[in-house]
């Protein structure tokens, strides 16, 4: 074979590779595929993955536990748990699951519960699951302790999270003891008093006001005083 034949067979070559370059690229931008605002199925109770560093959570006011916990509705927090029992299991001696029984839980030591390969960021937490902790944890899980292996998104509910945690309080041999309310602090009275106006029948505040004269009282020295006499009555001439 000569070569002119092999320089036709090289050439058909290229230019076949050409084209189908040609027309993958021309595929791409005609038929580019258009990444939807809103997900076409959301998961229910499993956080998005941005990728990201977990975004710390907005701080909130922590509930007044002698107060709260005994008008939570614990049988709302046993519906809510149902999400807690797809990956953890609430009954007493049961199995730890995806994560550890939380039979329990309120008041426990953290990462404590026997058979469980809890994550490194949840040992080094430490400390104990008190009600204030499992507020703030149950409200952002991978916010508030990044690095552990729940990968639930969270309350963002106050009302959920104290009626959750008033259900695994009374789920426990002897459940935990509530708290005594916090003390109702009396209210400063205002500031400003000055401009306030007085009471029916009390006496005026001394000041400008309480310088003018009475209805029908002799004006007092001052301006008024400092004006001369008048010039006294020259005597008749007898």
């Amino acid at each position: 074979m000569d070569s002119f034949e092999w320089n036709k067979i090289i050439g058909a070559v290229l230019g076949t590779a050409i084209f189908i370059f040609v027309v993958r690229q021309a595929a791409e931008v005609i038929y580019e595929p258009e990444t939807p605002a809103k997900p076409g199925y959301v998961v229910a109770g499993v956080a998005e993955s941005t990728g990201g560093a977990a975004t710390a959570p907005v701080a909130e006011t922590i509930p007044d536990w002698g107060t709260v916990l005994p008008a939570a509705d614990v049988a709302a927090g046993k519906t809510v748990s149902g999400r807690c029992e797809q990956c953890h299991d609430l009954s007493k001696g049961g199995p730890n699951k995806i994560g550890p029984n939380l039979y329990g839980v309120v008041d426990r030591d953290r990462a404590t519960h026997p058979g469980f390969d809890y994550s490194s960021a949840m040992k080094a937490k430490g400390g104990k699951w008190t009600y204030d902790e499992l507020f703030k944890y149950l409200k952002s899980p991978q916010s508030y302790v990044p690095g552990t292996k729940m990968s639930f998104a969270g309350l963002p509910r106050e009302q959920e999270r104290i009626n959750l945690i008033a259900y695994l309080r009374s789920d426990a041999d002897a459940p935990a003891a509530i708290p005594a309310p916090a003390p109702k602090t009396a209210e400063a009275p205002a500031a400003g008093a000055a401009d306030a106006k007085p009471a029916d029948g009390a006496k005026p505040a001394a000041g400008a006001d309480a310088a003018k004269p009475a209805d029908g009282a002799k004006p007092a020295a001052g301006a008024d005083a400092a004006k001369p006499a008048a010039p006294a009555a020259t005597p008749e001439k007898k």
